[in-house]
């Protein structure tokens, strides 16, 4: 007999996650061994349980999805990530494959697409949604346009950049770059500046939109 595959879900969401367990549970090649409602509890569980594949949203209270996957490589944890994710923009699909993800399932069709996705990364392959996967082929074929205005940003303005992409304020980017909040500030004015961006949340949409090409 086959050994199934063990399954750890993260998913602040306890129907949904519920409702994931019953589909991934429905093909006996896979059994769920953990659940978990926080990125924290998360990173623990996974520890402790070493499954082979972990599903994770990437909105997740404490730490997220790319936290999780990233702290499961800096500590050496085995075991492939799946992201789940409301977001089909191409650059949160980029920074998933940056950190090693196999699985990139957007979570509108996650209860048509997880039982193949997961079948995939069994085999060693990578899925994504239909969504994104149009992204691929034009990263492929090199067709994607230079994003105006990114030329013109500063080594310093492209790190705080990618940190507002994921949802940092300015102090928790000060303290990540060794810098004051203030000089934080300083760096969102010139990049909004450069970029012509107007608006409280014009900053955070550009840089979750164009974040492959920071």
């Amino acid at each position: 007999m086959t050994e199934q595959t063990k399954i750890v879900i993260a998913d602040d969401h306890p129907i949904f996650r519920a409702g994931l367990r019953q589909v991934v549970e429905s093909d006996r090649m896979f059994t769920v061994v953990g659940e978990a409602s926080d990125g924290a509890a998360a990173l623990q569980m996974i520890a402790d349980l070493v499954p082979d594949i972990v599903i994770t949203d990437i909105n997740m209270p404490g730490l997220s999805g790319f936290e999780i996957a990233g702290e499961m490589r800096r500590r050496g944890l085995p075991g492939e990530i799946v992201l789940l994710t409301i977001h089909d923009e191409e650059a949160m699909f980029a920074r998933a494959m940056s950190l090693g993800v196999r699985g990139y399932v957007v979570k509108e069709g996650a209860t048509a697409d997880i039982v193949n996705c997961l079948h995939a990364v069994r085999r060693g392959q990578s899925f994504t949604s239909a969504a994104v996967t149009g992204y691929l082929f034009n990263r492929a074929n090199g067709s994607a346009r230079p994003v105006e205005g990114l030329g013109s940003l500063t080594a310093a303005e492209r790190k705080v950049l990618r940190l507002i992409a994921d949802h940092r304020t300015s102090r928790e980017i000060a303290a990540e770059l060794g810098i004051s909040a203030r000089t934080v500030d300083n760096h969102r004015n010139n990049i909004s500046a450069k970029l012509n961006l107007r608006g409280s949340h014009a900053l955070v949409k550009f840089a979750l939109q164009n974040l492959g090409e920071i």
